[in-house]
């Protein structure tokens, strides 16, 4: 798949009825579950690297091509789209950010988040004609390549009010945003109002555990066509490793061994050397299986050497998802899409 179709594949998932729910992986074996149940695209946030990395903050000591690697290596495992965040793009120059989207669109990334945090504490988001310039650089180094998520942190930072946050993403439209964001919008009015002054564009949102939850109807209705759940699912398998650890003094066992099996883990694990050509990124939106031959791709220099079936962790031989069938659909298992 060519960069261009990548991009197409990639829109059309925002474009659509139902919109899109992207949940975020931080390593291998989180991005191969996500991709299991159904989901159609991931996110590698900067936040989450960071923590897998076991590295403070919110990705500033996650070096670019660490990230990348990541990202690259997630989509490769599940051959689905990833959409990258990069905190603060690594510089807050607009050629920074051109060597950023260039880096990332050829390493097969979907979608790449270009946000005005500056990582200057005392000044920390661009002032607004360096944020759209940086915008506009991203989009000039995409050429329709990469998906281009132009968004604002000025109100979680404090910086900014409603209309000085609408006035950006306007401004980061017209600079050709493919989507447009801004975490931690106050309530959902605001994102309503955000969503109906960049239409058609579309706009993207935030479930944070350190956010107000809004229901997924809520945010569609508002006009929300992508939400995105940042580090929250880290958080919460961190969460539940606390719970079984406090268990132990206590000697209740009932948490430590309600878990999954070693057995679903090894499945899952496999799945990094039995990874046929329409799971492996270039093929995911236009192939089947066997449109390539049944043939298995080399991953981290191993070579498989199997061409047998591709099965999932029940079994049975994986058949391309359908389409529409994401977990914002009611057809298919996945997150409550009543909140």
């Amino acid at each position: 798949m060519t960069g261009s179709e990548l991009y197409e594949y990639f829109m059309s998932l925002h474009t659509r009825d139902g919109g899109l729910v992207v949940p975020t992986a931080w390593d291998c074996p989180s991005a191969l579950m996500l991709a299991d149940i159904g989901f159609e695209a991931i996110a590698a946030t900067s936040a989450a690297s960071a923590a897998a990395l076991s590295r403070p903050g919110s990705g500033q000591h996650v070096s670019r091509a660490e990230h990348i690697d990541r990202a690259r290596l997630i989509g490769q495992l599940t051959g689905l789209p990833v959409n990258g965040d990069f905190h603060d793009d690594y510089g807050g120059k607009p050629e920074d950010v051109t060597q950023t989207v260039e880096a990332a669109a050829t390493s097969g990334l979907a979608g790449i988040g270009i946000i005005d945090t500056s990582g200057n504490p005392d000044q920390p988001i661009h002032d607004f004609d360096n944020a759209v310039s940086r915008v506009c650089s991203a989009v000039r180094a995409a050429k329709r390549r990469i998906v281009v998520t132009g968004g604002t942190c000025g109100i979680v930072q404090g910086e900014l009010r409603l209309d000085e946050t609408i006035r950006r993403l306007t401004a980061f439209a017209e600079a050709g945003a493919d989507v447009l964001y801004a975490p931690y919008t106050s309530d959902i009015d605001a994102v309503a109002a955000i969503a109906a002054a960049v239409a058609p564009r579309p706009v993207s949102a935030l479930i944070s555990s350190v956010d107000r939850v809004w229901s997924f109807t809520d945010l569609r209705n508002a006009g929300v066509k992508r939400i995105t759940v940042g580090p929250t699912l880290h958080a919460q398998s961190i969460e539940m490793l606390l719970r079984a650890i406090e268990a132990h003094p206590a000697t209740d066992l009932s948490n430590t061994t309600a878990a999954v099996h070693p057995e679903h883990i090894d499945e899952l694990l496999a799945l990094v050397q039995r990874i046929p050509p329409w799971r492996a990124g270039r093929t995911f939106a236009s192939r089947s299986p066997g449109a390539d031959g049944d043939q298995l791709i080399t991953v981290h220099g191993q070579d498989s050497g199997d061409h047998g079936a591709y099965e999932t962790m029940q079994g049975r031989t994986a058949p391309p998802r359908p389409r529409g069938t994401s977990p914002m659909s009611s057809t298919h298992p996945g997150p409550p899409t009543d909140g």
